[in-house]
């Protein structure tokens, strides 16, 4: 693929690129928005070293591609209420930390957020990488009878952790650096999201599955659905499928919510670690 205004080098071979020769403080260009963009539909995750951005900075950036939105259960920035601090403070040690295990954002919402765009301000001297899976990677490479049974199947996401149902237990120790609402009975409503979505500009089709927010299959019982969600849930994660991006200040990376799953590595006990990150809103998920 030929860009013009920018370079884009592969991080790995499923997904994944870093983006360099471009000020992301400045305002883009429409050419070289557009080539971003594209660059974009074909990572699904864009890296970016070396930036020096103000909060308005970024959201003016993370603007270009759809309208920023507030995500439910997380408390933004008081003076900034379209970001979120990502925090862990050095003193926080042996705990359960925000994005430390595979998910999809927000999936359990009508219309799920289509990307995140994060930024590094401080990270620590080893570990805290981000790692994203390509779930059009992982159902490319289910067979074909397994993926004729998930185009019919529908998948039932709810809110947890964040309502009474699957509530964490009482004793987790959990960050007090990132405000987040527990024990809400709205996060146990029940959201119908189809198990492949077609992805609406690529038009590939993924899994759109996690084992943070979906509880069962339409029309079966948890106890029937978990083999195979357990299944699928661990094949989209194989090495293979992913990329790894080890932060430095400065950094930026973002994300194509809509095809992806990731986590957030919890290997920095002892070291500060803050990132600011913005939503951009998607749409309802549609399957084949």
């Amino acid at each position: 693929m030929n860009y013009q205004t920018i370079t884009v080098t592969p991080a790995a071979g499923a997904l994944g690129a870093e983006i360099s020769g471009i000020d992301l403080s400045q305002p883009l260009g429409d050419s070289t928005f557009n080539e971003i963009h594209r660059a974009f539909t074909d990572h699904m995750v864009l890296m970016f070293r070396d930036q020096t951005l103000t909060p308005e900075q970024q959201l003016a950036f993370s603007a270009r591609f759809g309208p920023v939105c507030r995500v439910p259960y997380v408390e933004p920035l008081a003076d900034h209420p379209d970001i979120i601090a990502v925090l862990k403070e050095a003193d926080e040690q042996k705990i359960y930390t925000f994005g430390g295990t595979w998910h999809t954002d927000f999936s359990f919402l009508a219309e799920p957020p289509a990307g995140s765009v994060l930024y590094a301000l401080e990270v620590p001297k080893t570990g805290g990488d981000t790692i994203w899976a390509n779930m059009a990677a992982a159902f490319e490479a289910l067979s074909d009878g397994l993926k004729a049974t998930l185009d019919g199947l529908v998948a039932i996401h709810t809110g947890a952790p964040h309502g009474t149902k699957y509530a964490p237990p009482p004793d987790m120790t959990v960050s007090r650096s990132i405000k987040m609402q527990r024990g809400d009975p709205a996060a146990d409503t029940e959201t119908e999201h189809p198990v492949v979505r077609v992805h609406p500009v690529s038009k590939r089709r993924g899994l759109f599955i996690n084992p943070v927010y979906v509880d069962r299959f339409k029309g079966m019982t948890e106890a029937e659905s978990q083999p195979l969600l357990d299944y699928l849930c661990s094949h989209a994660v194989r090495p293979e499928f992913t990329c790894r991006f080890s932060w430095q200040p400065g950094s930026l990376a973002m994300w194509d919510n809509r095809c992806t799953q990731h986590l957030a590595v919890n290997d920095y006990d002892g070291q500060r670690r803050l990132l600011h990150r913005v939503t951009v809103a998607g749409e309802r998920p549609v399957g084949p």
